[in-house]
This record gives C-alpha cells, structure tokens and sequence, in this order.
C-alpha cells in the first residue's frame, strides 16, 4: 500500500504561511520584532546619519531635499555689475556667505530673518572675477558647503560720460545741460528714465540727442534768473545697448545767474545787452562781411579767454587769398561756436569801421573799451542773438545751438 501523503503537504502549507505571516510582522515592526533579539527596545535609525531619502521608508522619516536658487549663475560672464546677487533656500537654511573678489575685497551682503535668503548689499566692479561661497544645512542640520565663480562685463563693454557744466558751476540762463558718452546709445529712453533733472523754480524740460553719443536739456524757455538745477543721473548698470553699461551715477548741482541776453544788429551795427530784461548798455560792432557773415540766431558764450590766437587757416584760408590774415593775437576772447565765432577785440585796422562796416570773419569785434566790458560783464552761459544778418544758422550742435530749434522740435 502506498503512503498516505495528503496531510504531509497540508502541514507543510501552514508552516509555509505562518512563516509568512512572521516575515510581514518583522518588516512592518509588529510583535515579532518587538521581541526579536538584539531589536526589541532600539530606536529608529537616525535621519542625520543616512542618505536623504526620496521616498517614505520605513524606519526613517523623509528629509526634502534643499532647493536652491543662485543669481548670478555658476560660470556666469559679462554678469551686469548691477545686476542682484543673491542665494535663496528652500527646506534649509543659509549659514554663512562671502563674495570675494579675486583682488580679495569683499562685498558684504545681508540675510533675511529666518535664513532663507542673501543679497549683497553694494554693487559690483566691471571686469572682475568673484568667488561666491555659501554654506547650507538641511532640515537636519546636515551642512553642505559651495564654491562657485562668474565674471562681470569686461572693460570693454563699460561706458563712461562727461556731463557739462560741472557740479557746482554758476553759469548762464542759456546752457543747456549736456551729457556726452564714451559708447554710442542705442537705449536712449532707458538713459533719459535715469536721469532726473529738478529745477528749483519748477521748470520742465526735455532732452535733445544730437548724436547716439550725446544728449542735451533745456527747458522751452531760458532757465530761470538766479535758479539752481540738479541733474541726478542713476546710470550705473544702465544698458545702453550693443552691450555697452553705464558705469556711473553722478549727481551735479549748477547755479544760474541773471538774464543777459544781448541782440548782435548786423544791420545796426550795434551790440545791445539787456540783464533781467533791462536794457543796460548799447556798443558799437563790426560783424561779418558779405564773404563771412555772422551766423543768425541765438548763440551761448562756450568760454572765454583774456588773449587768444587766431589762424587763418583754422576756417580755411590760404596765403594769397584776399582774406587771409595769417595769425594774430587778440584780446577778451569768449567764443560762439565751435567752428570759430567769437566776441573779441578788434584788430586795429578794423576801428575805423565799428559801429559802420562789417568787416569781420564772422566775429563780433569791438573797440577795446567795449570788448573789455562785454568781457568783464557777460559769462558762459549767456545768449548772444543775432540779426539782420544774411548768413545762415549755424550747425546746432556747433556750440549751443539748442535755442535755435522749436520747442515741438526739440522735445522729440
């Protein structure tokens, strides 16, 4: 007979099971492994000493992942040097933070509150390479500790200006304010929103380009007697476009006096200066003649000059021209435009003409009694009008020539 081997398999199917069900138990924690040797009584692994997890697990808690965010990036080049930087965190905190330079200067920076967050406090240096070193704990303490690098734009990308007239200056109601720089502008209205211009006696203004190089401001009609302008320009970082920055802010300050304005009668032959609109002296002149005549319209004293030299060839004359003089010194010299206009003394062979005949290049000339008044009572910045001449305008932007442009014109 064979044997019975039914309740065999039966037996062994149970201890199978119950074997499974004791597996389950210990992995779950139940009350096996409260009872299995060397485990009954031990505490759960600690968080700090095993890798973060990213899924749940068993017998330790999750940890989230710190999540950073770095500005400028790693490796980062031409970073504008007023662009932000800064180090935010998220499930963690920031511990520590430098920003070195290569020179080792040190930008200093602050944190928020609960450490989340770092931001340098000053701006950055062109063509420099910083060192950006933080240190950050997770939710556990653990810390891990960065070193990263990014260079800002080069020196040739950086853009400078002259600004005229210089802070502190006292000039006349007739000059405009000028900025001119080093770079070409492409983003003028990003330059002009930089720049705030106030008037102590409220007037508004515009600004003008003459170039992609330079801008000028007046306000529709002279400034003010006896007024001050601050011209406030927070350039520093601005994109002028093409990738040149600004590396500036410059803040100028300039004095006005009274109102001279003085109206040059070519027809006339007269030189009339009125200051805060009253008529205060009447000269005889000799102004351009019919070869040369005096260029119409409003001109602003640029500079002036107790003896100067004047070439013939610096406006083009040659020896054996009629009209050529070769070169002389002359007294209480203020010029009108670039190209070689000026108030001065006259020659001595042209007094017998002043206050009749235009003889002059395109100059006003005087008697020397008149010359050394106009000279020890007008400025730079005061306006000169001519009229009744036939010569045309000059270039506007050969001297100040903003007052020759209309004001719908100028404020384009």
């Amino acid at each position: 007979m064979e044997p019975d081997l039914k309740p065999r398999r039966r037996g062994t199917a149970k201890k199978i099971i119950l074997v499974a069900v004791l597996c389950v138990l210990a992995a779950t924690g139940g009350v096996f492994a409260a009872g299995a040797p060397g485990f009954a009584g031990a505490g759960l692994e600690s968080e700090a000493g095993s890798a973060v997890r990213s899924a749940p697990g068993v017998a330790s808690p999750v940890v989230a992942p710190v999540k950073l965010e770095v500005t400028p990036a790693e490796g980062a080049k031409q970073v504008n040097p007023a662009s932000p930087v800064s180090l935010k965190v998220g499930n963690g905190r920031i511990e520590s933070v430098t920003l070195t330079s290569t020179s080792g200067e040190e930008v200093q920076g602050t944190f928020a509150t609960d450490g989340s967050s770092w931001s340098a406090s000053g701006p950055l240096k062109f063509n420099t390479e910083y060192s950006y070193t933080y240190v950050v704990t997770d939710a556990v303490g653990r810390e891990t500790s960065t070193t990263q690098s990014f260079n800002t734009v080069s020196s040739t990308h950086e853009a400078d200006a002259a600004i005229y007239p210089l802070d502190g200056m006292k000039v006349g109601v007739g000059q405009p304010l000028q900025v001119i720089f080093s770079e070409p502008v492409v983003n003028r209205a990003a330059v002009e929103k930089a720049i705030k211009v106030t008037s102590s006696a409220g007037q508004a203004g515009a600004f003008h380009w003459f170039s992609d190089t330079m801008v000028r401001y007046r306000p529709e009609t002279f400034w003010a007697a006896n007024s001050t302008v601050t011209m406030d320009m927070q350039l520093f970082g601005v994109d002028l476009g093409n990738g040149q920055i600004a590396n500036f802010n410059k803040k100028v300050k300039v004095n006005f006096g009274d109102k001279r304005v003085a109206i040059a009668d070519a027809a006339a032959h007269t030189f009339t200066l009125s200051v805060n609109d009253q008529v205060v002296k009447t000269l005889p002149v000799s102004m351009g003649d019919q070869r040369f005549p005096s260029a119409r319209g409003y001109a602003v004293l640029m500079e002036k000059n107790r003896y100067d030299h004047f070439r013939a060839a610096s406006i083009g004359l040659k020896p054996g021209d009629p009209a050529y003089y070769g070169e002389v010194d002359v007294e209480y010299s203020i010029r009108l435009t670039l190209s070689g206009a000026y108030i001065h003394q006259a020659l001595e062979s042209a007094y017998p003409y002043i206050g009749n005949t235009n003889v002059s290049h395109g100059c006003i000339g005087f008697a020397p009694d008149g010359a050394a008044w106009v000279f020890e009572n007008m400025t730079t910045g005061d306006v000169v009008q001519i009229i009744n001449t036939e010569g045309d305008y000059a270039a506007l932007d050969d001297g100040y020539g903003d007052w020759n442009i209309p004001w719908a014109e100028y404020d384009n």
